[in-house]
């Protein structure tokens, strides 16, 4: 059983420190840097435009020499750097000016309109030949048992509200979530997925029911096991942080004074420095007092304000453009008003302390409460966060990977929402009508021959069926419309996929969603728990969702075949060929090897699991 959500060694807030060694200006981060390529302009540096890395070294200035060292507070892992939340919009929204400028957009209006003509051929053709436009055979399939189904599934969710009450009892100190809290959260979502399972057997339903109640049966499990395993993990931090007041405290009384003379003592300190700092000359880095550093943020250094954001940029993993208090002006109307506000590290009062020993131990201190508290507007901090409201509107949130704040919209437009209700609905028609017409007619039986229900399920499947219209229907209506409900900002449910070249970057871009929640809480988790290579964690990645696929198929075909599990741990090879650098060169070459995969996976599947 694997220690969950310990989150990757991946690097925290730097903050900058200036010492009076020449002039030298420390980034104590618990990142690393490495040489960067300073710009000069007038004789100064422009550290803005430096290209930082993340290995240790030193950047060489007019002014001085600016090393970035590597620096991290006890205990604190970054939980939250695994995996990040920005407000964005998918790309097929009618607001991304984006896409709406791009060059091919008009072959999007032309898709929509050829599928059209095609349910408006198909119900004539149908009223031609039988009398009635549409067949309800289909219907009657998945709406057989319709209310036990509908009861089964909101009793399971509302189940997954016992997450709360088992939050506080850890909160409170009654049980420690590693390792029993953890142990009794894998026997719960191992009953529950068990239970649900066990239940479409019992009512004997088909493939339709069955389905649904053991995927959403699948993802309330992934919900619930990162919300407890995030606040599980934090009430270990809280817990921590805690200790380590109670050594702050004991220092400063051992320091002579106790707390409030401490707190006086470190006022005086950082008056000093900033102090040193306005009367230092323009244009060059104020010097500290021999013997004193500043372990906080170094205001009114030119240096320190531009390799700040810099740093930032490496130790997080996103642009450091991205991190600018306002957003740029092509972002989407959506994207502007819900932007986040740069994340500043917490500054604890008693980090400027001259005594080397307080000011370390308060350092730690700020790390953990920067860890315990929300980067968003809000700056919630655990355990504000656990209660049944914050778990009802985490539920309604389209992910699966949980987070004490996430970035929001400012209000819920109700032309959108009547918007994705009617492409839903109109999306499914054409989903049902393509199943019905065109599927079901072609379901393989032993005595056909494979070569012709490929070709014949070739076309249906790939381009109308599972990754064009299932997409649409799920990624851009469904998850947008809850994404609207919840006033959740971040939509970027998929990337391009269907530009993928290799299979490595379809697994990332294709379900969002789930990738996000396999990434920090299976490839992040597994390689910090057990120290293993990213190979292993990637082999185990794709193990994971593997088995995950194969067992939806099970409970669908009512057989265990083990074809789609096998087809999925194949990837990972056709990964390492499409890294050689002459595959990865041709680009159009891999897309098409990417197509044409999928193209003949799903009716091969089809073939395997109904004929065999």
């Amino acid at each position: 059983m694997s220690k969950p959500l310990q989150g990757t060694e991946l690097p925290s807030v730097p903050v900058i420190q200036v010492s009076d060694e020449a002039p030298v200006l420390k980034a104590n981060g618990h990142g690393h840097a490495s040489h960067a390529h300073a710009h000069t302009l007038h004789g100064h540096t422009d550290v803005r435009t430096a290209d930082i890395s993340s290995k240790g070294s030193k950047i060489e200035t007019a002014e001085g020499t600016i090393h970035v060292q590597p620096f991290r507070p006890r205990g604190s892992k970054h939980l939250r750097a695994v995996v990040s939340f920005t407000p964005r919009i998918s790309a097929f929204d009618r607001e991304n000016e984006t896409s709406g400028q791009d060059q091919f957009r008009g072959f999007y209006t032309l898709f929509w309109i050829a599928m059209f003509l095609l349910i408006l051929r198909t119900f004539v053709t149908s009223y031609e030949q039988n009398g009635y436009p549409l067949s309800l055979a289909f219907a009657s399939l998945f709406s057989r048992d319709a209310k036990t189904l509908a009861l089964s599934d909101g009793l399971m969710v509302l189940s997954t509200g016992l997450c709360v009450p088992f939050i506080k009892v850890i909160q409170r100190g009654w049980i420690r979530y590693w390792p029993l809290g953890a142990t009794l959260q894998y026997f719960w979502l191992t009953a529950t997925l068990v239970g649900a399972i066990t239940w479409t057997f019992n009512r004997q339903w088909p493939w339709v029911q069955s389905g649904f109640l053991t995927l959403h049966a699948m993802v309330m499990c992934m919900k619930v096991h990162s919300y407890l395993a995030v606040n599980g993990y934090l009430s270990d931090v809280h817990r921590q942080a805690e200790k380590l007041d109670l050594q702050l405290r004991a220092a400063c009384v051992a320091e002579g004074g106790g707390w409030e003379q401490a707190n006086e003592d470190a006022t005086k300190a950082r008056e000093k420095h900033e102090t040193s700092t306005e009367d230092s000359p323009i244009g060059t880095p104020a010097l500290v007092p021999e013997g004193a550093t500043t372990k906080g943020y170094a205001g009114g250094n030119p240096i320190a304000e531009g390799l700040r954001p810099r740093l930032m940029a490496v130790v997080e993993g996103t642009p450091a453009a991205s991190r600018a208090a306002t957003p740029p002006p092509e972002q989407s109307k959506l994207e502007k008003k819900p932007y986040f506000p740069p994340i500043e590290p917490y500054h604890h009062p008693l980090a400027d302390h001259p005594n080397p020993k307080i000011s370390e131990l308060a350092e730690e201190l700020g790390a953990l409460e920067q860890e315990l508290t929300s980067v968003g507007p809000n700056r919630v901090r655990w355990p504000e966060n656990v209660t049944f409201l914050s778990f009802a509107d985490y539920m309604l949130i389209p992910t699966l990977v949980y987070e004490l704040e996430y970035p929001r919209t400012d209000r819920i437009r109700p032309i959108y929402l009547v918007e994705k209700t009617v492409a839903t609905f109109g999306t499914f028609t054409l989903l049902y009508t393509v199943t019905e017409h065109y599927i079901m007619p072609l379901t393989p039986h032993p005595d056909q021959s494979f070569f012709r229900s490929l070709i014949d399920l070739a076309l249906p499947f790939m381009t109308q069926l599972c990754y064009i219209i299932l997409f649409y229907l799920i990624f851009e209506c469904i998850c947008n419309g809850f994404a609207e409900l919840s006033r959740f900002a971040d939509r970027q449910f998929y990337d391009d996929w269907w530009n993928s070249v290799t299979w490595d970057e379809f697994a990332r871009k294709w379900n969002k969603p789930v990738h996000t929640f396999l990434l920090r809480h299976v490839y992040a988790s597994t390689i910090s728990s057990y120290k293993i290579s990213k190979t292993s964690a990637m082999w185990i990645t794709f193990m994971v969702s593997a088995m995950g696929h194969e067992l939806v198929m099970a409970i669908v075909t009512k057989k265990l075949r083990m074809y789609l599990f096998l087809m999925q741990m194949c990837q990972i090879p056709m990964i390492f060929l499409g890294r050689i650098p002459a595959v990865r060169r041709n680009k159009t070459l891999g897309n098409v090897v990417f197509w044409m995969g999928l193209m003949a996976g799903f009716p091969l599947l089809c073939v395997a699991y109904v004929a065999y």
